[in-house]
This record gives structure tokens, sequence and C-alpha cells, in this order.
């Protein structure tokens, strides 16, 4: 099927807007609000779960407390198999489980998107995907099946995230200006829900015990699937059945621009892989270091818990979005707004140069607590940095993508998070080898290199992309 005909399928766009944007545009920020908010409320205690409670002997009662319990890890069904995978102490064994399940939730989309494009089509697929999410955060709550709620997360997540941001640009004609604030304002919903979850998770787990944290993470999850339920008719129809006949009927390959772009793709793909495995450290050893060194302030008697760290990325991301935005379209006015594979070199190097903070952080704080500004500080520049790479990478796929296996290339760029992840693991295993001075300037050669790579590319990726991004 030739791009014209890709073309003939454009769904029709729903008319009625708030502020200068389809009404769907937000019936998807707020499904994938709450859908966020389960999922990073979940992973912000995770780590921390895993080393405190789930396996070792003396369990950490509440997130941060000092009272404990018996514990007996062999009750986690599959962990004596799991942990004979894993090389080093619980501490780095934690990291790994970790790294694989954040990267496995960015493999499985691959296969949503293909469901979608192939069987289901996006709006069923949305659905299942959010049950079986919902479901995995109530399983959560009995430690034998710690595993198992991990799965269903994983494959719930498969099904439901490519689906749902390329619905985001169903909204809007091919050649629309307003794509990429679309996913702008997409991507602060997302922050938004990161951000009050932990505010929430992180309090009930401090407060009552761990399984409350996840209660409500899987609460989350049901919500946006209410919100999604309910907001149908505001989204873009369904083009499922127009997509799978028109390619039932033309039954052609991709054409060679299209494989040049999609080339051009998996390419920027692989190199993304190293910026996610930088990033993704906030929520593994740098939680283990606010966790650890990082002194927390009691408010009104109440000891603030260290999993609202992560909470900082997203307000950040919820409070400079804007700022970027603005400042990307007075670049544009100006004729020196970059590139996007330009803004995504930039956004790596930031990653990279955020992480020199932490190096004067170790140096300064030792074997002791410190400052809760030195990972703090890091988060804000690495925030940044992300602004520059993730929502851009986003509203890329779907311009530069074929029409007809846009879901599924949705899921190729978000594999590149697998890769990401499954990476991060091992080098946050690094944590308790290195130095921390050593391991933070580690973290800084990757980014910075990373950047430098895609940089190195930027020219011949933007001239396969032209016809079709910037």
């Amino acid at each position: 099927m030739s791009s014209a005909a890709g073309a003939s399928i454009q769904p029709k766009i729903p008319g009625k807007t708030l502020f200068g944007h389809p009404v769907g545009l937000f019936v998807l920020f707020f499904t994938e609000m709450w859908e966020r908010f389960s999922y990073y409320g979940m992973r912000g205690l995770l780590k921390l779960y895993m080393v405190n409670y789930l396996f070792v002997a003396t369990r950490q009662l509440m997130q941060g407390s000092t009272l404990t319990v018996a514990g007996e890890p062999s009750q986690v069904f599959g962990w004596h198999f799991v942990q004979s995978l894993l090389p080093g102490d619980v501490q780095g064994q934690a990291s790994i489980i970790y790294g694989w399940y954040t990267g496995l939730v960015y493999f499985t989309p691959f296969f949503g998107g293909l469901i979608a494009d192939r069987f289901w089509g996006q709006r069923k697929t949305v659905f299942v995907g959010g049950i079986l999410m919902a479901l995995g955060h109530f399983v959560m709550a009995f430690e034998n099946w710690f595993f198992l709620a991990l799965l269903l997360l994983i494959i719930g997540n498969g099904a439901f995230k490519p689906n749902i941001s390329t619905q985001v640009g169903d909204l809007y004609p091919a050649d629309d200006p307003r794509r990429d604030g679309a996913f702008t304002i997409f991507y602060m919903g997302i922050n938004l829900g990161a951000f009050l979850c932990n505010l929430v998770c992180g309090t009930l787990a401090a407060i009552y015990g761990w399984h409350y944290g996840f209660a409500a993470a899987g609460i989350g999850m049901c919500l946006g699937l209410l919100i999604y339920s309910l907001g149908q008719k505001y989204l873009a129809p369904e083009t499922f059945h127009e997509r799978k006949a028109a390619a039932a009927k033309e039954k052609t390959p991709l054409t060679h621009e299209e494989w040049s772009r999609v080339k051009a793709l998996i390419g920027l793909c692989l190199l993304n892989v190293v910026f996610w495995a930088v990033y993704e450290q906030q929520g593994n050893t740098m939680q283990t270091w606010a966790d650890e060194q990082t002194v927390w302030p009691v408010v009104f008697g109440f000891q603030i818990p260290s999993t609202w760290f992560q909470s900082f990325n997203p307000f950040f991301i919820f409070a400079f979005a804007p700022v970027l935005d603005w400042f990307w379209g007075r670049q544009a006015r100006k004729g020196k707004e970059p590139s996007s594979v330009g803004k995504m070199a930039i956004g790596c190097v930031i990653l990279g140069l955020s992480f020199i903070v932490m190096v004067f952080g170790a140096q300064a704080v030792g074997t002791g607590k410190g400052s809760l500004l030195w990972p703090v500080l890091c988060t804000f520049l690495l925030t940044i940095g992300e602004l520059y790479l993730s929502p851009i990478g986003l509203s890329l796929v779907t311009k530069v993508a074929p029409a007809r296996i846009v879901s599924m290339m949705m899921g190729i760029w978000l594999m590149s998070s697998f890769f990401g992840n499954i990476l991060s693991g091992y080098i946050g295993a690094l944590y308790s080898v290195l130095s921390k001075q050593n391991f933070f300037w580690l973290l800084t050669a990757l980014g910075i290199g990373a950047g430098l790579a895609i940089m190195a590319f930027s020219k011949p990726l933007k001239r396969i992309m032209s016809s079709h991004a910037n």
C-alpha cells in the first residue's frame, strides 16, 4: 500500500475542540495520566520493596520504617530459580530484576502494536491491556505471586502503551502543525500521573504498609479505563477495518521510500538505547541514593518518605515542558530551531552532564548522608534532557512511520527503552562495586557519548526523513 493509500484511510477528525485541540486529546491525556499513576506508583516502590521487604529475612514493615517483621524469601514462587541466574548480592540482584521488568514493559508494546494493527484494533487492545495491568497491581498484594504480578503488568502495558500514543496522532491531519504541541501536552499528562502517584502510593506504603501503595496503583489503572470508556465518542474513529481491508486488497510490500523511513527510525532507536540505560538510573540507583544517603525533612511531624524523590522528575517535566515549547517556538520564528533529531542529540548530552552533579555530591557526602539538593539538581538537568528527546521521538514516529504499520513502529520505538532498561539494570549492579564517584562518571560518559553519536548520524537521518519530518 502506497503512502497515498495510507492517506485514504486517514480518520475523520472529531470537530469539537478545547484550548485549540480536539477534546479527544484530553480524554487520552487523563487516561494516560491514570495509567502512568499506576505504573510509576508501583515502580517507585519496586526496588525498595525487593531489598527491604520481599527478598530479605528481616522485613521492613512499612516503607522507611524501623518496624520489622520476620520474612521468608523462599516462599516467593520462582525466587530460588531467578536468584540462581543473577550475580551479586540482593541489592545487585534487585537492580537487575528492576532493569528486566522496566525493560520488558517496553518490549511487549511491539507485539501490542502488531496485535492492534492486524487483529483487534487499537481500542480493544487498550481495554485488554488496562484490565491486565489492574489485575497485576492487585496481585502484588500476594507476596508469593510477585513474579506473576510483574508478568501481568508487562503484558498489559504492552497492549496499552503503543495504542494510546498512536491515537493522539490520529486526532490530527498528517500535516497539522499542532502535532508536536499535542504530544507535549500528552507527555505532560504522563508526568502529572507520575508526579501524583508517589505522593499517594509512597505515602500509603510509609504509613500503612507496602501493599496499600500497590493497591492505590491498581485503583489508578481502573480510573484510567473508566475515563477511556466514557470518552470514546471524542476519539478519532477506529480505522482498523479500513486499514485491514486496504492491506488485503493491495497486498503490496512497503515501497523503497517507506523502507528507508523504517530503517532510519530503527537506526535512531538503536542510538537511544544508551540514553534510556542512563536515564532509568533515576528509579534504580538514584532511588537507592535517595533512600540511603539523603537527609529527608520532617514536616509537621511527618517524615517525608524517600519515594517522594520519584516525583521530582515529573514535576520538572510538568513545569518546564511549556517553557521549552515556547523556547522552540521562538527559535522556529528565528529559523534556528534544531531538527527533531538534533533535539534528541542535545537531550542525550544534557542527560550525561546531569550526573556531574552527583560526582560532586558523592565527593561531598562520602559514606554518610547529605543534602537533598544533590539528587534534585541532577534530576532537574536530567529532565531537561528527557524533554529534548522523549516527546519529540513519539511525535517523530507518528510523522515518519508508514501509516499501515504505525502502531508496530511505535512498538519498535518503545523497544529501544526495552534494551536500555535491561542495560540499566546491569549498569546499576555496578553501584555497589564501583566507588560512587566513578559510577556517576560512567553515567556521564555514556550520556554524552550517545549524544555525540546521534549528532554524527543526524545529517543522513535527516536526509532520509526530510520529506516527512523536520
